[in-house]
């Protein structure tokens, strides 16, 4: 006997006949003889719905009302769920978060999770009974219901399945796995059977959408095996697994793409002390986060700071930083939204040379300028004009091997 947790997203929850559906695959690992908790987002376009009557309401909301609203949809999901097990004849009751209870800290709409009491469901497991949880919320510490922020419900189920000391979590969507980039765009991307937590972290959060990337991050914390499989085919799925479980490791294993970028040079500054301090603080202040930096320093004694933001905080990043002007003392901002980062990744390049050599020279064949870049030990990203990104996929992916199943 195996203890199992399912996480079916809004796709494969969006109408009746789907949640219907994921109730058989919920029972066949309940007949299997496994212990089962299945872990629920709300139905598709659902939270969307709940998030703009919210605005209709008040768009400058109290949050912790907000999260009331937002969190009925997995309240739906979930007894619908527990209800299309039980006319399966399968033993099932839904637990929100609450209930569990699943605690976080007050942060309301992207509250982190501190503690799952798993007590109860266990109770239920000696009875044979599946626990149906209601994704994206938890309890904050007054009592009030939270939510995770979005895509929370990969977390949820990420979490349950640490605090269970479950076998594997299986995370159900609407691709089949992982791939080695995206395969709308490239038609030669492969599924990967298995990827490790680091590259697999690194795709999330350069803008591959599969997993969250908070899940992510703690399946790898608490050494969770994670399998992303289809709720619409049989296929085999991708496991998110730690470094040891691969036996032979690809030098780049993916390349993910962001269009949630946006560049802005601030020209002419003065180099001294002091400087990047007063302009990249301000911006921590206002919670902008600053990704990719260069900084070019002229003979004058003056320089250009360049760094990127995500594309929808751009405005107010440049109203933060005109607010700033008198002290920073800088010439011009040049904002551009017009940009997107492509990242080649793999946990080989730590002991292989050359692969940013060859990213550079393949995107230079292409004709394809690199206007800023940034490396981390598996990661090397740069960041090139939009107009350009179909191109540099399907360069990259063919100049790294990945066009063929490795």
């Amino acid at each position: 006997m195996a203890r199992i947790v399912q996480k079916f997203g809004g796709t494969s929850v969006a109408d009746i006949e789907r949640i219907r559906n994921a109730a058989c695959r919920v029972k066949q690992e309940v007949d299997a003889g496994n212990e089962v908790a299945v872990v629920v987002s709300a139905m598709a376009g659902a939270t969307n719905q709940l998030v703009e009557w919210t605005r209709q309401v008040n768009r400058l909301h109290d949050a912790r009302e907000y999260d009331v609203v937002v969190a009925a949809g997995e309240q739906v999901t979930a007894g619908l769920m527990a209800l299309s097990l039980q006319v399966l004849g399968v033993n099932a009751r839904s637990w929100l978060g609450w209930q569990i209870p699943l605690r976080t800290d007050g942060v309301h709409g992207k509250a982190r999770i501190e503690a799952v009491d798993t007590a109860a469901i266990e109770l239920g497991f000696a009875e044979g009974q599946v626990a149906v949880v209601a994704g994206f919320q938890g309890i904050g510490p007054c009592g009030r219901i939270t939510t995770l922020g979005r895509g929370g419900s990969d977390t949820s189920a990420v979490a349950l399945a640490a605090a269970l000391k479950a076998e594997r979590c299986d995370i159900f969507t609407d691709v089949d796995g992982v791939y080695t980039t995206d395969p709308r765009i490239v038609a030669k991307a492969q599924k990967l059977s298995r990827i490790t937590y680091e590259e697999m972290l690194e795709m999330a959060s350069q803008g591959a959408r599969v997993l969250q990337t908070r899940s992510v991050e703690m399946a790898m914390n608490h050494r969770v095996r994670l399998q992303v499989l289809s709720s619409f085919t049989d296929a085999p799925g991708t496991l998110v697994v730690d470094e040891d479980e691969i036996v032979e490791k690809r030098i780049v294993s993916g390349i993910a793409y962001s269009r949630d970028e946006a560049k802005i040079t601030v020209q002419r500054v003065s180099d001294r002390p002091g400087v990047a301090a007063a302009i990249f603080g301000p911006l921590a202040d206002n919670a902008i986060n600053v990704d990719m930096i260069v900084q070019n320093v002229s003979e004058d004694g003056k320089t250009d700071l360049t760094f990127t933001v995500g594309r929808s905080d751009l405005d107010r990043a440049v109203a933060v930083l005109e607010s700033c002007r008198p002290v920073v003392g800088f010439y011009a901002l040049k904002p551009d939204s017009n940009v997107v980062k492509i990242s080649v990744i793999g946990v080989g390049m730590r002991s292989h040379a050359g692969v940013a050599k060859q990213m550079f020279q393949t995107l230079a064949d292409k004709g394809i300028n690199i206007q800023v870049i940034s490396t981390s030990e598996i990661k090397v990203s740069v960041l090139i004009a939009a107009e350009y990104t179909e191109l540099a996929l399907r360069a990259l992916h063919t100049a790294y091997g990945l066009d063929s199943p490795g």
